[in-house]
């Protein structure tokens, strides 16, 4: 790179989503970005929720300004958690922000408001929604949506243990036997897998199940038992291995069969979730309310509508005794260790984008070409351009 020509400048701003405890870097990611010459600035208290001082990020090398508007104004390339449709109230206010040329990364959910989409577009703003990363061998380290949701799957066990009046594990006492508590795992990805071998290590019997049969393997080597059901399948899977969306005959015939399995469990914890869709409803309110007295449903997917009929995002649903629990960001619960595979995932990704402290498209890599929403003041995504109506030919 020739001395005249300025290196990019990467802004972190705090995040405005209602409880958002995250911040898209830590101190201990900046030295690989220094590295490949490339300048950071963050907002003052962003790493704060997450356990990071901006001591810690001055120590790193990192220019701690005061003002959201001085970020957006200095910065070439914008890092956030949650932006645009992920952030669909507060992360509105930004885009008066934004100028053109201006380069976004992050959780942006541009199939929840692909309105916000077009008007990051007509700011000539590049958009890269990392919800749409391909599942590759070679963007495994840059897979926010596994690293999160291995978090939640966690977080959602240990939730659910302290809600729950009973103990997980059996304890045999001089005071009698006690059995161990019954978990049942809906959806077996990466927040799934988490969750069954969490519940396991505290002692529970587990079943899981998941609409795509290739998974039972998985489910087995972790000690749980893996439910089948007596219908047919048929293809259940994506081309990047995530369970597909079903249409409604096929969850009504799921829901009837798993209703007993349900009704015997004193753990519940559901994880399907379409990205961009509602969420599947595998748990009516019928089922939720025959499950045993003091029992805990936790609902993973409650941002996108929930699992469970009777699920209500950000709140604890009391029914018959039963307590559904609409978790949202679980992640965020964790500010500290969920920042920081964050930040090592989306500075990978920015990594890739960069050569001598520049950005360097390659429109033909299937990660960038899959992420990348708007570019050049356009939409650019196949599927968003779909989504929009967009019938006319990229220029």
């Amino acid at each position: 790179m020739s001395a005249d020509v300025k290196s990019l400048t990467i802004g972190v701003p705090q995040e405005t989503f209602p409880g958002e405890r995250r911040v898209a870097l830590i101190p201990a990611a900046i030295a690989a970005l220094k590295k490949a010459k490339l300048n950071v600035i963050i907002e003052a208290g962003a790493g704060i929720e997450a356990g990071f001082a901006d001591a810690d990020y001055s120590a790193a090398g990192v220019q701690v300004v005061q003002s959201r508007d001085e970020i957006f104004a200095t910065a070439d390339v914008i890092l956030q958690v949650r932006a645009a449709g992920a952030n669909r109230t507060l992360g509105q206010a930004d885009f008066v922000r934004f100028r053109s040329g201006h380069v976004l990364i992050g959780l942006c959910d541009p199939f929840a408001e692909p309105s916000m989409m077009a008007q990051l577009a007509d700011k000539s703003v590049s958009c890269f929604a990392l919800e749409l990363l391909p599942r590759i061998t070679r963007a495994q380290s840059m897979d926010v949506l596994s690293s999160q949701a291995s978090l939640a799957g966690y977080k959602a066990v240990l939730l659910a243990a302290s809600e729950l009046p009973r103990l997980f594990p059996m304890m045999m006492t001089a005071a009698g036997t006690i059995p161990p508590a019954k978990v049942f795992i809906m959806g077996v990805g990466v927040a799934g897998l988490q969750a069954i071998a969490t519940a396991k290590r505290l002692g529970a019997v587990v079943k899981a199940y998941d609409i795509r049969p290739a998974v039972k393997d998985e489910v087995l080597s972790l000690g749980a038992k893996f439910v089948e059901l007596d219908m047919k399948m048929g293809d259940t899977a994506t081309a990047g291995g995530y369970a597909k969306a079903m249409d409604e005959e096929f969850y009504r015939r799921q829901r009837e069969l798993l209703s007993q399995v349900v009704a015997e469990s004193d753990v519940v914890i559901t994880t399907a979730a379409v990205p961009g869709k509602k969420a599947p409803m595998l748990v009516t309110a019928e089922m939720a309310r025959k499950m045993p007295k003091g029992s805990i449903l936790v609902d993973l997917a409650a941002e996108q509508g929930g699992n469970c009929e009777l699920t209500k995002p950000n709140e604890t649903v009391i029914e018959g005794g039963v307590r559904i629990i609409g978790s949202v960001n679980m992640p965020s619960t964790v500010p500290g260790h969920a920042s920081q595979l964050y930040a090592r995932n989306i500075s990978t990704f920015l990594l890739s984008l960069v050569k001598e402290g520049q950005l360097a498209l390659n429109r033909d890599d299937e990660i960038v070409s899959n992420t990348l929403v708007t570019h050049g003041g356009q939409v650019v995504h196949t599927r968003m351009r779909e989504t929009l109506g967009l019938v006319a030919p990229i220029e």
